[in-house]
């Protein structure tokens, strides 16, 4: 290595090591994030998620029991003809919604980070699947929340003609940890989370 002074600066390799601006964190990262089972998918016998390769950046999560998934055609339809028959179109809610699957697996992560739950690309070609909020986002403090103990689900439509049938073991959905960043006139509403999913508010 070849270093040496001037004028009370340190120069190696002739950069100036004043101008260089270096964080612990780029270089080692210790935050601890992973996965867990809750302990009510424990009678469920539930797989970890994992990564299909080597450079895969998603974590396949596992349907930890049988779901069928409902024609959203057939939804439709049921909503018409029970509209028509009873003069009444406020009720739909009822009878077209996305079908939840419990995955009963809980993520931990670091303050500073998110855990994204995409669709698998293959989902919507081959079985018609389509999440229902495009993409999930679960937070570091939805982790063991009282509500439900931080269990990720994902909420399918199926826009195929006739039912949809996801059996244990089939992979669901893939999540992504990632670094989120903080705007400078960031405010907070609620300074900790008091419950699961939709606890934050409408």
């Amino acid at each position: 290595m070849y270093f040496y002074f001037r004028e009370g600066r340190v120069l190696v390799l002739g950069i100036d090591l004043s101008k260089v601006s270096i964080n612990i964190k780029d270089i080692y990262d210790d935050t601890k994030r992973g996965f867990e089972v809750c302990s009510s998918g424990v009678e469920f016998d539930c797989k970890l998620p994992t990564r299909s390769t080597t450079h895969s950046a998603g974590y396949d999560f596992y349907a930890p029991y049988d779901v069928v998934i409902p024609s959203l055609w057939k939804q439709v339809g049921k909503y018409l003809l029970h509209s028509l028959l009873h003069f009444s179109f406020n009720s739909y809610k009822d009878v077209i919604r996305p079908t939840m699957v419990k995955t009963y697996i809980k993520a931990y992560m670091g303050n500073d980070e998110v855990l994204y739950i995409y669709n698998r690309s293959s989902s919507p070609i081959k079985k018609g699947l389509v999440l229902s909020n495009g993409v999930g986002v679960v937070d570091s403090d939805y982790h063991d929340n009282l509500d439900n103990e931080g269990n990720i689900g994902v909420a399918f439509y199926n826009f195929y003609p006739f039912d949809v049938t996801i059996e244990k073991g089939d992979r669901v959905c893939q999540g992504v940890f990632a670094k989120f960043l903080k705007a400078d006139n960031d405010v907070v509403l609620n300074n900790t989370r008091s419950g699961g999913c939709g606890s934050t508010g409408k």
